[in-house]
C-alpha cells in the first residue's frame, strides 16, 4: 500500500474530491495548508537575504512567500495508486504554475480504530 500526499489549489479541492469518487477512491483527507513551488521563489534574492542585503530583504518582504493550499492525503492499495494519481493530475491540471505536487510514499500498515481490521481491508476496494 502507498499513500498520496497531494497540494492542490484551494479552489480545486471538490473537483478533486469528486474525481477520485468516481474512480473508486473515496476515502482521503485535506487539510488548509498554505506552500510554494519552486518557480515562484527568485532564488538570488534568497542569497541576497541570507547575506544581510537590506535591499533583497525589503523585497523578499513584498512578495507573497506562501499560497494558500489543501494538502490531501490517500492511502491506496498498490494496484490504485497509478490511477489515482492519475486522477490527481487530471483534476487539477491547468498548465499554470501552482497546479500543484504529489509525492507517493510506502505506507506499512493502515489499522481501523473502530474494528482494528488491518492491511488492504481497511483501504477502498479496488
Amino acid at each position: 500500500m502507498k499513500e498520496i500526499m497531494a497540494v492542490v489549489r484551494m479552489n480545486k479541492i471538490n473537483d478533486t474530491k469528486k474525481a477520485l469518487i468516481d474512480a473508486g477512491v473515496s476515502s482521503m483527507t485535506a487539510l488548509e495548508c498554505l506552500g510554494r513551488g519552486k518557480g515562484l521563489v527568485n532564488m538570488d534574492l534568497l542569497k541576497g537575504a541570507e547575506q544581510g542585503y537590506e535591499e533583497a530583504i525589503a523585497q523578499l518582504g513584498q512578495s507573497d512567500r506562501l499560497r494558500p493550499k489543501r494538502a490531501l492525503f490517500v492511502v491506496v492499495p498498490d494496484q490504485l495508486v497509478q490511477k489515482t494519481v492519475d486522477t490527481i493530475i487530471y483534476a487539477n491540471q491547468t498548465g499554470k504554475s501552482g497546479d500543484g505536487v504529489i509525492w507517493v510514499m510506502p505506507t506499512e500498515d493502515a489499522i481501523s480504530v473502530r474494528t482494528s481490521e488491518s492491511g488492504d481491508a481497511v483501504l477502498d476496494e479496488f
